[in-house]
């Protein structure tokens, strides 16, 4: 393989289309991350983190801790699925910069009503199906994006529908490390033969465990599926218990199998009271197994404010009860829209809040009495009685024929709103059939009877010199077989976004023209949704549509989120781009002070208390100019524009510092505009330099009120330094030459 990601340049997918026929895993296998020994990031030191990453980016605030990105312990799944694979490569590198290492791959067709695998890239089937080509090349992309991230990433899909045999083998030869597989979820909500279902589960499961890939099972579906989701408790236990008893017995080991659970409820219920003894409970029941903690997504809106506090809320139920993997699906759900962006937002929201955690158990511990223990204790009893009426029914199968299953009453009560199956009837009904006793399959890691005595014994596969998993090379992979509906024609189709200056905004896949905007409509709902339409149309966009709405009150105003495709692209190459800020070093700074010492004059001007910001540019133990030998006279807060003019006069400064946080009304400009005006009026201006900064400013738009430089946010004492030290000189040599022509 020719090609190597470059860290500094876009991926090129094409590049990793290239040669698949012949590309192999360079792994196999679940990783779990390692933990740091040092336990030390910056100035911080740590109680619960892994190893860090070579190339990351780290949370928005890092700035301020010396760019450090300390990684927590819990596994990060992202959940990916564009319908266009090709895209998803690039959204998965994004997402493992942010720290994802089990990128999960969902909303693909294919895999509860198709029989068989597929070939070729078919999107017009209903989304991309799970492919040869489409894993292929995602685990060979995922294979360079680890190397430069500098840690295992995790690949996973779903084993489950009437070709689920098929799929696990495939995932076997491809290197896909983690799977979800729970033949209850055939069943329950795909009708899928009860029968046929657990059969393809024990070969599927036999398959995952010879790969030593993770298991997730699908119980959360019950919490997402009922119509009262916190009273299914119970039932999500036996769920939980019914498929990793069965994973176990076919062989895959405790540690491999993931139970997939979901705190039932979210607020305005009182979560965490209801939520932890659920978790206690499970922890409790299912010593030895892994917790993949799964966000809730049942009682979710479209609002990512409430997406993000339903996350942080869940994810300190995974803090007490410490989770091994954490989910991260949340906004992605409530919006129906799996967006880069909220991707990202996700894994960082995870990120943030298990470090913001750090140290949680050291200070706190789970009562050991009372409530908690005894809530989980009953619910442990309910959970065991399910079972036991399930053994009394018959079994599991005439328990689904019952409807006992997402009935959405706390068992032992039912409301009669069960999902009911007929284990007879669904799809594949009657195409299980018995093996005859001369039956003989000559591969690796095959479920059941086998006559391999028949021919002498020994590994089945040995009988044709090895199955695939053990001589990839007899792989058969076949590429595109349609020609109009594959993964080259959508590439030719934006091929001109791919290479070159051509750019257009994206959310989904490549050159969607999707944009977001968000307004607050004076009005009504109803009334504020289809105003926004329109805003939206005359605004140029098309295929608008609201996709949040919040009711600020019900008649003075509403929030409005919309999306919509713009129709025009942009050349990159006719952008006037601004140069980087040119920094000085700092021994030019300092000697340029000692050369002519420098005064200045600041404070916050207005009616505006805010010091923070102005504080750091000018102390010296924030970094600020002071240490560069400035003096500086600081007013302090709600300065008058006069009197900051008046305090560089009467201290003969050189420049003056105008800080303005409060913008409404454009306030911090017309600010400027007086410092400016007052300096004029008093025949200073050209004598004095003058800077604004804060939180809104804009250089612009500070310099067309009147400023000589605007500073915004993350702007630091070297900045500033900088300016007054080049803008002196600039003072400097347009007095010389005013000098040499008189």
């Amino acid at each position: 393989m020719s090609y190597k990601l470059p860290l500094d340049e876009k991926i090129d997918v094409k590049e990793i289309l290239k040669d698949l026929e012949h590309y192999r895993p360079k792994r196999t296998g679940w990783t779990w991350r390692e933990q740091d020994d040092e336990k030390k990031a910056g100035p911080f030191e740590y109680k619960d983190i892994s190893k860090p990453l070579k190339n990351s980016v780290g949370l928005q605030t890092a700035h301020y801790f010396d760019n450090i990105d300390p990684q927590p312990m819990p596994v990060i799944t992202t959940e990916i699925a564009s319908g266009r694979f090709e895209d998803d490569i690039r959204r998965m590198r994004m997402a493992a910069h942010h720290g994802a290492d089990h990128i999960m791959v969902i909303r693909t067709a294919g895999q509860s009503h198709i029989d068989g695998l597929i070939e070729g890239t078919p999107q017009g089937i209903g989304g991309v199906p799970v492919t040869r080509k489409q894993v292929r090349a995602q685990r060979k992309a995922l294979d360079m994006i680890e190397e430069e991230v500098g840690r295992p990433i995790n690949y996973h899909s779903y084993v489950s529908g009437v070709a689920g045999p098929d799929i696990a083998v495939m995932f076997a030869e491809e290197g896909v490390n983690g799977v979800h597989q729970d033949p209850q979820y055939n069943v329950i909500y795909r009708n899928i033969n009860a029968v046929r279902s657990f059969v393809d589960a024990c070969e599927s499961k036999k398959i995952i465990a010879m790969a030593n890939m993770a298991q997730i099972d699908g119980a959360h579906n019950a919490n997402a599926t009922a119509r009262e989701a916190w009273k299914v408790m119970p039932e999500l236990m036996v769920q939980h218990g019914i498929n990793a008893m069965f994973s176990y017995k076919v062989g895959i080991p405790k540690e491999n199998i993931c139970l997939s659970t979901v705190p039932p409820t979210a607020t305005p219920g009182p979560t965490l009271h209801m939520d932890l003894p659920y978790a206690v409970a499970l922890r409790e029941l299912f010593k030895g197994y892994r917790m993949r903690a799964q966000m809730n997504t049942k009682y979710i809106e479209s609002s990512t404010r409430d997406a993000t506090v339903t996350h942080v809320m869940n994810i300190l139920i995974s803090k007490l009860t410490s989770a091994d993997i954490q989910s991260t699906i949340t906004p992605d759900e409530g919006r129906n829209v799996p967006w880069h962006i909220y991707n990202v937002e996700a894994c960082d929201t995870a990120k943030q809040t298990f470090l913001g955690l750090d140290g949680l158990m050291d200070m706190v511990e789970l009562k050991k009495d009372g409530y908690l223990k005894e809530k989980a204790r009953e619910l442990k009893e309910r959970a065991v009685l399910f079972l036991m009426e399930i053994v009394e029914q018959g079994g599991y199968f005439n328990a689904v024929k019952e409807g006992m299953f997402v009935d959405s009453g706390m068992y032992p009560e039912r409301n009669g709103d069960g999902i009911f199956r007929d284990p007879e009837g669904g799809i594949g009904a009657g195409s299980v059939v018995r093996r005859e006793k001369d039956y003989f399959a000559p591969v690796t890691a095959h479920y059941g009877y086998n006559n391999v005595e028949q021919y002498g014994g020994g590994n089945p596969s040995d009988y044709i010199g090895g199955c695939t998993f053990e001589k990839p090379e007899k792989i058969v992979y076949i590429d595109e077989l349609d020609d109009t509906d594959n993964v080259n024609v959508r590439m030719a189709e934006t091929e001109k976004y791919r290479s070159g200056n051509i750019i257009k905004p994206e959310m989904e896949w490549t050159a969607d023209g999707i944009v977001m905007i968000t307004m607050c409509l004076p009005t009504e709902q109803r009334i504020a949704e289809a105003a926004a339409v329109e805003i939206g149309k005359k605004m140029g966009l098309t295929d608008v549509e609201v996709i949040n709405r919040e009711v600020l009150h019900p008649k003075e105003g509403t929030r409005i989120e919309i999306k919509g495709r713009v129709g025009f692209d942009i050349d990159v190459s006719k952008l006037t781009i601004p140069e980087p800020p040119d920094i000085l070093p700092d021994d030019v700074i300092r000697a340029d002070i000692e050369r002519r010492p420098m005064t200045v004059v600041c404070g916050t001007v207005g009616n505006d208390e805010h010091s923070v910001g102005l504080r750091e540019i000018i102390d010296i133990k924030h970094g600020g100019i002071e240490k560069y030998g400035i003096k500086v006279h600081y007013l302090g807060t709600s300065v008058p524009v006069e009197k900051l003019v008046s305090a560089a006069v009467e201290t003969n400064a050189d420049a003056m510092l105008a800080s303005t946080i409060i913008s409404h009304d454009d306030i911090h400009y017309k600010n400027i505009a007086a410092i400016d005006r007052i300096a004029r009026e008093m025949g200073v201006r050209d004598k004095l330099m003058f800077a604004a900064g804060g939180t809104q400013v804009v250089d612009e738009l500070a310099r067309k009120h009147g400023a000589d430089a605007g500073f915004g946010r993350g702007t630091h004492g070297n900045d500033v330094a900088t300016f007054l030290v080049k803008r002196r000189w600039e003072m400097e040599k347009q007095n010389a030459a005013e000098k040499a022509d008189k």
